[in-house]
């Protein structure tokens, strides 16, 4: 499970069998970016062992594609099979309010990369996200009484926030949440052959929709805030997972 920012606090209070810096691992860049701490944790929940990856690296860094994938190429080695994936992001969708989650049913690829470039790999990407799994969450939330949307998420390569204009371009174009991760991971991991779901924390309004200004500050707080939320939703739906 891949942490996004401001939800590393979600293991503060799990059991940690282990606890490995990544930079451990010589292949996998070390991020940057305040609310990505850099270590993976193992746990486990309902019996079921879980690796945490609090934080991840982004392309608006410096890095490659390649590079931004290390650490799903790297967890697909140790033998998982599941991927989850989370990050921050803000809502285009009006109905879509802060401080929620949305589970995502696809993505719009708007970094101009992949990872990967080099050789001739045509992933299929009809099921990015595993319906499977997003019927299994889906069932989780509305029994613990935990509202989930469901939309599109669009990856863009940052750092800067969209402007208000281009935010109407992304809602036009089909797009319910903006961020700068995730739709990579998903390449990277579905040519792996690893099932996976993934949720975006809704941090705040993109430019245009709400009145404030953006940063980064307050998308550590909300996310910190939201954490407790998905860390039970995540119980509820391993809960008999098979």
């Amino acid at each position: 499970m891949v942490l996004g920012s401001g939800l590393s606090s979600l293991v503060a209070d799990l059991p940690a069998t282990q606890r490995i810096s990544y930079g451990a691992c010589a292949e996998l860049p070390r991020p940057s970016v305040p609310g990505h701490d850099g270590y993976f944790v193992l746990s486990s929940v309902h019996d079921r062992r879980v690796i945490y990856a609090q934080g991840r690296v982004h392309l608006y860094e410096g890095h490659s594609a390649r590079a931004v994938t290390a650490g799903i190429r790297l967890l697909a080695e140790c033998g998982i099979r599941r991927l989850v994936l989370t990050n921050a992001a803000g809502s285009v969708n009006p109905d879509f309010e802060p401080g929620s989650w949305m589970m995502l049913t696809d993505h719009l690829n708007l970094t101009g990369t992949t990872p990967l470039l080099g050789a001739p790999q045509f992933v299929d990407m009809t099921e990015a996200y595993s319906r499977r799994w997003r019927g299994r969450f889906a069932a989780a939330a509305a029994s613990i009484g935990v509202p989930m949307h469901e939309g599109v998420y669009a990856g863009v390569l940052g750092p800067q926030y969209e402007t208000p204009t281009e935010v109407r371009m992304l809602r036009q174009l089909g797009a319910d949440a903006i961020g700068m991760s995730t739709v990579l991971e998903t390449i990277q991991a579905r040519s792996l052959g690893l099932e996976v779901v993934a949720f975006s924390c809704l941090t705040n309004w993109a430019a245009g929709i709400g009145k404030d200004h953006l940063s980064h500050e307050h998308v550590l707080t909300t996310g910190k805030a939201a954490a407790a939320t998905f860390a039970r939703l995540l119980r509820a739906a391993l809960r008999d997972a098979s």
